[in-house]
């Protein structure tokens, strides 16, 4: 929650507040636990809550427990980054995890945050703690980083400027460490994450670029740390990218990197 001290929250802000009560976590919630976490009194909680399961946007079960519900998900498809974008990358996610067999994400930038499109998992691929919805931070994730890599700089600066949490011993902890990574990145074409959320995993990810040339996305390949070189993955998560980047419209950068792989 994050209101304005001089003033009392709006019906908007609070209906809000309400919705941001649920996470991954915590997907169910009784009117108590959702007065708690909404920080809303109970009364106000049970009024808001039961206009939202009139117009759709949560559900109610049998036991008066809460989830979201689907219309928020209709809602949320509209965004410019969610069908279309998802859409026009599913066949080559697809052609991505036929080749690996592991989890294949496509991500897209949101201030600070990288936030999940899609991802295709088999039931032997490495556990991640990434899902479709979620948000990650920017510096500890390869699509992260590709997408960081190549954002406004004052949103690279934002980011730098930030406390970096650090999830495992090879998460990245420094400015400067970070800025140097960001470095290679852009010369490279390729971001890869080794470790940096949990050490069993490693993520090897590539810039998705729209119509104006500008990265709109990036795609990875989760695969176990373990007895993996992520050099040999570079070909196919770049080929995938690219592949997606075309349907989107995207010529100049295509150009600069098939020229630069040939070289």
């Amino acid at each position: 929650m994050r209101h304005n001290a001089q003033r009392p929250p709006s019906v908007v802000e609070r209906v809000l507040d309400v919705l941001g009560a649920f996470t991954s976590e915590r997907p169910v919630l009784t009117l108590s636990e959702l007065s708690r976490r909404a920080g809303l009194p109970l009364s106000t909680t049970h009024r808001l809550a039961g206009e939202l399961v009139r117009r759709g946007a949560l559900q109610r079960d049998e036991q008066g427990h809460f989830r979201v519900g689907l219309w928020l998900w209709e809602v949320a498809s509209l965004a410019p980054h969610g069908a279309q974008l998802r859409e026009s990358a599913m066949p080559f996610l697809e052609d991505l995890y036929e080749a690996t067999h592991q989890n294949v994400q496509l991500a897209v930038l949101d201030g600070a945050e990288v936030v999940y499109l899609e991802r295709l998992s088999g039931r032997r691929a490495v556990n991640v703690i990434s899902r479709v919805g979620g948000r990650l931070p920017l510096h500890a994730t390869g699509v992260g980083l590709v997408l960081l890599a190549h954002a406004p700089a004052e949103v690279q600066e934002q980011v730098l400027g930030l406390p970096l949490k650090r999830y495992t011993s090879k998460t990245i902890r420094s400015a400067e460490q970070l800025r140097r990574v960001l470095a290679d990145v852009r010369r490279n074409g390729y971001a890869v994450s080794d470790g940096q959320i949990e050490l069993p995993a490693l993520s090897v990810a590539a810039a998705v670029h729209g119509a104006s040339d500008t990265v709109v996305a990036s795609i990875s390949v989760v695969v176990p740390a373990e007895g993996t070189d992520p050099l040999t993955l570079v070909p196919a998560v770049r080929a995938a990218a690219r592949g997606i980047s075309r349907t989107l419209g995207a010529t100049l950068r295509l150009s600069e990197d098939a020229h630069r792989e040939t070289h």
